[in-house]
């Protein structure tokens, strides 16, 4: 069974980036889709953007143009550039598959987006 563990989360100002790092053991991490997912406080949990194992990828509207994913299968990791954040991007981040894998959910990333 997948293990991933995410990292790279904080506290930034509107506008601000950061740059979220997903690691996976327990698959062969390159035939595997990835997405990363995040829940706000009081909502359910949304697919944000995702990448096919060989490098396609998809974007909700509301990151579309802001957030880039990417991968590198060499380190088994997914990551997920995050630029000109808003408020509203405040939420818990999560990788895993895509579809996800109802038993591989990590702790996730904290990323707070406020002034």
């Amino acid at each position: 069974q997948a293990r991933l563990v995410e990292s790279g989360g904080g506290l930034v100002q509107p506008g601000g980036s950061l740059r979220l790092s997903c690691v996976a053991s327990g698959i062969i991490f390159r035939l595997y889709a990835m997405g990363w997912y995040r829940q706000a406080p009081g909502k359910q949990r949304e697919l944000v953007a995702d990448i096919t194992n060989v490098g396609n990828t998809n974007y909700a509207d509301s990151v579309k143009g802001r957030f880039t994913i990417s991968r590198d299968n060499a380190k088994n990791t997914v990551y997920l550039q995050m630029n000109s954040l808003k408020p509203e991007d405040t939420a818990v981040y999560y990788c895993n598959g895509r579809p996800a894998v109802a038993g591989s959910w990590g702790q996730g990333t904290q990323v707070t987006v406020s002034s």
